[in-house]
Formats: structure tokens, C-alpha cells, sequence
């Protein structure tokens, strides 16, 4: 009786058990470095130091605040929202973190995929029906807010993947 192929096979598996673990924390690190580019991003923005993400002006409570405890799923809608505030605003200085924003989705995909999370649900995105008269009455103060507080919602996301975060 041949035992080879089932020997090898059987020395092999500790190796294929430690390539899945081994791919989940390089896509989380890989989701770690982009926020922490992200955030240089914004940084290299000259005039998004102008105001504090805490800080409440009228008219732009549709941009979100931070989040103490965020999920996958609730990470993976703030950046919907972020993504489509960016997309609307004419400045050439948010393409690139626009981009970035939907390739972070996709790594929070992976992540939450690893662990077993149901796919994120489609976001609703009625609350900025009215982006356009209000980019149309304050684009700068917009862009400023928007990216101040996408900075800090990164931070937090940030802090969130060192913890591991749930679904």
C-alpha cells in the first residue's frame, strides 16, 4: 500500500491553514496603510486645517460625524456617503481620495468577508438629495467640512481595525 501522495498531503496541511491567516492580516494591513495614506491625503490639503471635525455649521449635518464603535458594515456606509460628497464636489483635489475611498471599501469587503459577515446592504443616500443646492450656495465650506471630518472617521476607522472590528 502507497502512502506518499496522502503523507505529502498531510505535511502540506499545516501550510494551507496558515495561508488563509496569513492573507487575512495582510489585507488588513493592507486596509491599515490606505486610511494612513488617505489621511496624508487630506493632510497635503492645505485648507482642510481651516475647521475641526467636531465642530457643527448648518446646512451640513448630511456629512457625517465620528462614530465611537464602528462595524464593517457601518465603516463600509460612512465611506458610501463620503464617496458621494466627494464625487459631487467640482475641485480636483478629491478625485484621487474618491478613488481611494472605493478601493478602502473593497479591502473592508475582503475583511468582512473573511469573518463571516453578510455583504454590506446597498446605503441610502436620500439624506443628500439636496447636495446640490447646498454645493451650490457653499462648495468651499463643503469640501472643507467633508474632508475634515472624513480625516477623523479614518482615524477612528483606524483605531477600530487595531481592535478588530465586528460585522
Amino acid at each position: 500500500m502507497r502512502c506518499g501522495p496522502l503523507r505529502q498531503l498531510l505535511w502540506l496541511w499545516p501550510c494551507l491553514l496558515c495561508v488563509q491567516a496569513v492573507s487575512i492580516w495582510k489585507v488588513r494591513d493592507d486596509t491599515k496603510t490606505l486610511i494612513k495614506t488617505i489621511v496624508i491625503r487630506i493632510s497635503d490639503i492645505s485648507h482642510t486645517h481651516a475647521v475641526s471635525s467636531k465642530q457643527r455649521i448648518t446646512g451640513l449635518d448630511f456629512i457625517p460625524a465620528l462614530h465611537p464603535n464602528l462595524s464593517l458594515s457601518k465603516m463600509d456606509q460612512t465611506l458610501v456617503l463620503y464617496k458621494h460628497i466627494l464625487t459631487s464636489l467640482p475641485s480636483r483635489n478629491v478625485v484621487q481620495i474618491a478613488n481611494d475611498l472605493e478601493n478602502l471599501r473593497d479591502l473592508l469587503h475582503l475583511l468582512a468577508a473573511s469573518q463571516g459577515c453578510p455583504p454590506p446592504r446597498a446605503s441610502d443616500l436620500e439624506s443628500l438629495n439636496s447636495l446640490e443646492s447646498i454645493l451650490e450656495a457653499s462648495l468651499y465650506s463643503t469640501e472643507v467640512v467633508a474632508l475634515s471630518r472624513l480625516q477623523g472617521s479614518l482615524h477612528e476607522m483606524l483605531q477600530q481595525l487595531d481592535i478588530g472590528p465586528g460585522c
